[in-house]
């Protein structure tokens, strides 16, 4: 018996993919269970809808990372941060002061947890900093740490 899956299931497949699977198995357990419904020409069509409107979701999320990383890559952000003699930070620059940075003078809300921070930030200067703003966009940016 053909059926789709609504659910993930463990060594059979994933959401929507259109399996076989034997009638007893189909009938006595994915059915019932919610798991999977039986593979009509209705229902297959509702999947590729959906499957349609998810690659259209993911295009645009794509196309919107990429906006954004262009425009990042065009500036370079200004982070103030207490400093004492021979440029010397108190501290250093987190992900989410640089993340507040990007906020104020570009407008684009990025998370803190998608800054990648190699190294502790603890001098003054100009750093190169790596985004990840999409799972296929990492773009580069240029933090000017100054002292207050």
């Amino acid at each position: 018996m053909k059926v789709i899956l609504k659910k993930e299931v463990k060594k059979l497949g994933k959401v929507g993919d259109l399996i076989e699977a034997s009638d007893g198995y189909a009938r006595n357990y994915l059915l019932p269970q919610g798991l999977a419904v039986e593979a009509t020409k209705a229902n297959m069509a509702e999947v590729d809808q959906k499957k349609n409107a998810e690659k259209k979701r993911e295009k645009a999320e794509l196309d919107k990372a990429k906006s954004k990383a262009e425009l990042l890559n065009s500036k370079t952000f200004k982070v103030l941060i207490k400093a004492g003699e021979n440029g010397k930070i108190f501290g250093s620059v987190t992900s989410k002061e640089i993340a507040e940075a990007i906020e104020k003078q570009a407008g684009v809300e990025v998370d803190k947890r998608k800054i990648n921070l190699t190294d502790n930030i603890k001098n003054i200067g100009i750093y190169t900093i790596k985004v990840k703003l999409h799972n296929e966009v990492v773009t580069d940016i240029k933090v000017e740490v100054n002292g207050k």
